[in-house]
């Protein structure tokens, strides 16, 4: 490495101690890509390093972390989707660059356009109508990412000017924006605020998203379902100075993101973990300490420590049908397809919203008015409404399948689409890695 000359050698070597070593092996294991990141100590530097991982859309199945005086070392075996070894060269480069660089401040995933930070009730056609507010104020939405979590919904949403394609700026439009979602938001019988900010913070999009569910106190609600709740405990060992959380759950991918990403923002560092997952079953367990090095220190705290981290869990996990919309964009778009939703009773429990050369590629998971997966029937209508070129199915729970019972605790099945995320294509394609993102 090319060192500028300005810097002296005592400068150098601090630089060589603060940059992380990574090695990416696929020869030690059989069924997995083995990932080692080396680098000095610092609260959120494991986050950063798991969110690299899985913003490529890769399984870490098992993991060991651990921290020795002021250094920390992070083993992952990573797999695609499939349980595959990494075999595309591009996406191992663009991995063991972004773990290089890790310690550097990052810039902002979004350029150039408005974000808006949305927290409220949950409801059946809310989406629906915060579009088409979006829409009569000749707002475009580019990209979007939508939560919803014991009746909660926390949204961030990057809209531009229609006509100009410019950034929003004027700041008496911003509040009129503010103004108009905010009683949307809050619905009729909404006890609690409804928050609609503009937001000019760089925050990686679904940490984002945990931190507003957070603040919104989503986990102290009792949830609607108990499907596939997670076991979570935590207990003291005293000897040693730490708090030891274990997790047992569902494996599904990005788990390990929002444990830690919880952790973290909680304020607590993890000194050392292991993470294994067998068969469709996730085991995760952390010895943690406060930022200042004091454990736990009682029950409540203990108590809290477990309901963020179930819910943590559970933003992501319910009974839904994943349904694709890959369309030319236009006007309305959003607010059309979503009214469609809310006019066959379907409530859009999370989605991804992207827009790539006036090509829209949106995934909706949606379930029915209690929370469960939609019916067959309910979903033919809506592809049939929608357009069957443009909507697909993509991903569906075993029950659609099997007309079990409504209310059975059953996993989820079907076909996984093996891509990229966007935010991932752009970069690599920025990176002169592949050719098109689109």
């Amino acid at each position: 490495m090319e060192w500028p000359a300005c810097l002296n050698e005592f400068e150098k070597l601090l630089l060589r101690m603060d940059t992380p070593r990574v090695a990416i092996d696929n020869a030690v294991c059989p069924n997995s890509t083995l990932v080692k990141v080396d680098s000095a100590r610092k609260h959120g530097i494991l986050l950063e390093a798991v969110q690299v991982i899985t913003d490529l859309n890769l399984s870490i199945k098992k993991a060991y972390i651990s921290s020795d005086g002021r250094w920390f070392m992070d083993v992952f075996h990573v797999t695609d989707l499939n349980g595959n070894k990494l075999k595309d060269e591009s996406v191992i480069s663009y991995m063991e660059q972004s773990l290089g660089s890790i310690q550097f401040t990052r810039s902002c995933e979004y350029k150039g356009v408005t974000a808006l930070e949305l927290t409220g009730t949950d409801r059946i056609g809310l989406l629906s109508e915060v579009f088409a507010v979006l829409a009569d104020l000749n707002c475009t939405v580019m990209d979007a990412k939508v939560w919803t979590h014991n009746g909660r919904i926390a949204s961030l949403i990057y809209v531009k000017d229609c006509d100009s394609g410019c950034q929003i700026e004027d700041s008496h439009r911003i509040r009129r924006i503010e103004s108009r979602l905010r009683p949307v938001l809050k619905g009729d019988n909404d006890i609690r605020s409804a928050k609609t900010t503009v937001s000019m913070t760089v925050t990686h999009t679904e940490r984002r998203l945990h931190q507003m569910m957070f603040d919104d106190r989503d986990y102290e609600r009792t949830p609607s379902t108990s499907y596939d709740a997670p076991d979570v405990s935590v207990q003291n060992w005293n000897e040693r100075g730490y708090s030891v959380v274990n997790i047992q759950c569902k494996d599904r991918p990005k788990i390990l993101f929002d444990v830690v990403c919880t952790l973290t923002d909680m304020e607590y560092v993890v000194f050392h973990a292991t993470i294994n997952t067998q068969g469709s079953r996730a085991y995760l367990e952390f010895y943690i300490r406060h930022t200042d090095g004091t454990p736990i220190s009682s029950d409540a705290e203990k108590q809290r420590v477990v309901q963020c981290l179930q819910a943590s869990i559970r933003r992501r996990a319910s009974q839904v049908a994943r349904l694709e919309l890959y369309a030319e964009d236009r006007p309305s778009l959003l607010a059309d397809v979503t009214r469609t939703f809310r006019e066959n009773g379907l409530n859009v429990a999370r989605a991804e919203i992207s827009t790539t050369e006036n090509k829209a590629l949106n995934i909706f998971y949606v379930t029915d008015a209690e929370g469960y997966s939609p019916d067959s029937k309910t979903i033919d209508a809506v592809i049939e409404k929608i357009g069957v070129s443009n909507l697909k199915v993509k991903e569906l729970p075993l029950i659609y399948h099997q007309n079990a019972e409504r209310k059975e605790a059953v996993g989820a099945g079907g076909a996984m689409l093996l891509s990229l995320g966007s935010l991932v294509r752009k970069n690599l394609y920025n990176l002169g890695l592949i050719r098109s993102y689109s």
